[in-house]
């Protein structure tokens, strides 16, 4: 019988002291096969977003975005903080990335602010300070053997394109998406090799205008309360429509006019979250399919298979904006897929079933109740954040299932990672002992290591995230970070998990057997 895995964190916590063994090295070494199944080209990396890191909030002739106007409003984050400073990586970058190579990560994940290449979009000059920015950037990255791998948009838009035609409600987002996406390749494509265009659409869309709770804080009926207004059921829809066709058309331009000269690769990033139905009848099963449907499928099956998912042609009909034309001439329109998984969740049949009200359970979300407890069970171990509840065999679960729905297209896990609240209690010493935060990395780690054995087809990992970040609507309150950072000083902090994770890319970057230090018995 398992130990409950809080009852782990505990055990590796007092070995670590009883016995003076760094618990970093045992919680990794202590738990591989033979031989790495990653293979030499792996890349081992951290991730993060321009938002949640740089700060410099109007530095240099960065204009507003969508997040910008939206911390800086009453009540919407939870203890009133904003990203104005956040870590200030806008003038520290040549420390931050003096960390990175002390790690050994040999790639690196962020995004560019599209408010800082565009402070208004195509009806404004381009920023030439930003531009620099993010070459002096991507430069220093390189001068250090890290590879840059870039997110075009990780949810922020200039505030412009939200004043002048709605956001993503308007289609004309394609002629904007597209002017960006043309200066970033031209600028930064002879050295960036991985382009992402958009992180998570389907978490930005449900949050900004089904629930209202992000920005532009749209909703309607039961959803929520938005003083905004909207149409919680048909928007997000219609949002995801105009994304659709951004994507399609930024991928074209790059595949006619940048691929073949620059040698790089174009894909999307994904939220994902692997499905358990509750029970084993077949109506929780099919709620369990139609759940990755209406969360994952939504974009990644007209992007790679040219048409919206059958569960949702089937509920929703010509409730369903049109997809683009172009999307069937590019198929598949990525190169890769970005999988972005921290958790899982239960489903519940209710179409028939009675569900009580919550995520999943209306028509246009495919009539599936998920939550990560159900029923008086839990999936996993819960967290401090009310979404995230440790299930590793989900890692592994959600790889397989991508690999097999989508031919193996290559992967690359682009998040993973915990989140924690900080006890203020604590010392700074007593605070990054993060022994939680190692068990899960090593866990997820271990999970997508069989994936691996079991032939997907996986090219990266990208742990979530290198410091402490602004965490969206929870502000400073919760942690991801390798690094701990003081938000009254910006210093950053190294943790235990930042230890574990160069042992780990140590062990494994080029393939090497891995080997038990004296200390650790079976």
């Amino acid at each position: 019988m398992e130990l409950p895995l809080l009852s782990l964190f505990a055990l590796s916590f007092s070995l670590t002291i009883l016995f003076g063994w760094v618990a970093a090295d045992f919680l990794s070494l202590n738990h591989h096969s033979p031989s790495s199944p990653f293979p030499p080209n792996f890349l081992f990396g951290t991730a993060s977003s321009s938002y949640q890191i740089e700060g410099a909030y109007l530095t240099d002739g960065k204009g507003l975005n969508n997040w910008d106007v939206f911390t800086h409003k009453p009540g919407t984050i939870t203890d009133g903080s904003n990203g104005d400073v956040a870590d200030d990586h806008y003038h520290r970058y040549k420390e931050d990335v003096d960390l990175m190579e002390d790690i050994g990560v040999n790639s690196y994940r962020f995004s560019i602010s599209w408010a800082r290449i565009l402070p208004k979009g195509r009806f404004g000059k381009v920023n030439w300070a930003g531009i620099d920015y993010y070459n002096s950037l991507i430069d220093t990255l390189l001068s250090r053997g890290i590879e840059p791998f870039v997110t075009i948009s990780h949810y922020d838009i200039p505030q412009e394109l939200q004043q002048r035609y709605e956001g993503w409600l308007s289609p004309e987002i394609e002629k904007d998406f597209k002017y960006y996406a043309d200066i970033c390749f031209k600028n930064f494509g002879d050295r960036v090799k991985y382009w992402i265009t958009f992180n998570e659409p389907n978490v930005a869309f449900i949050c900004g205008y089904r629930k209202g709770l992000w920005p532009p804080g749209r909703c309607s009926g039961s959803f929520g309360n938005c003083t905004c207004g909207g149409d919680s059921e048909r928007e997000p829809l219609i949002a995801g429509s105009n994304l659709l066709l951004s994507h399609a058309t930024a991928v074209h331009l790059y595949r006619t006019k940048y691929q073949k000269t620059q040698g790089g690769r174009i894909g999307v990033a994904m939220n994902t979250k692997w499905f358990e139905p509750i029970s084993n009848s077949s109506e929780d099963k099919k709620a369990a399919e139609r759940a990755q449907s209406f969360y994952m499928n939504w974009f990644l099956d007209p992007l790679i298979l040219g048409e919206y998912p059958r569960e949702m042609r089937e509920i929703l009909g010509e409730y369903l904006p049109p997809l683009p034309y172009k999307l069937g001439k590019l198929k598949p329109a990525i190169d890769f897929i970005g999988v972005n998984h921290y958790t899982s969740y239960f489903v519940k049949d209710c179409i028939h079933s009675v569900c009580e009200p919550g995520d999943g359970s209306t028509r246009t979300e495919g009539f599936a109740l998920t939550s990560p407890k159900m029923n008086g069970i839990s999936i996993g171990e819960p967290t401090t954040l009310e979404w995230l509840y440790v299930y590793p065999q989900g890692m592994e679960k959600i790889v397989t299932y991508i690999k097999e729905r989508f031919n193996n297209i290559p992967m690359f896990i682009t998040e993973n990672g915990i989140g924690m609240k900080e006890n203020p209690n604590l010392t700074t010493k007593e605070m990054i002992n993060d022994v939680e935060r190692v068990e899960y990395l090593r866990a997820y780690l271990d999970s997508l290591a069989t994936a691996i054995r079991k032939g997907a087809d996986v090219r990266g990992y990208f742990l979530w995230s290198f410091l402490d970040n602004f965490e969206w609507t929870h502000g400073s309150s919760i942690r991801f970070g390798l690094h701990r950072v003081d938000y009254d000083t910006l210093d950053r902090t190294p943790r235990m998990s930042a230890s574990w994770y160069k042992n780990f890319i140590a062990l494994h970057a080029s393939g090497r057997l891995a080997t038990k230090p004296p200390h650790t018995q079976e």
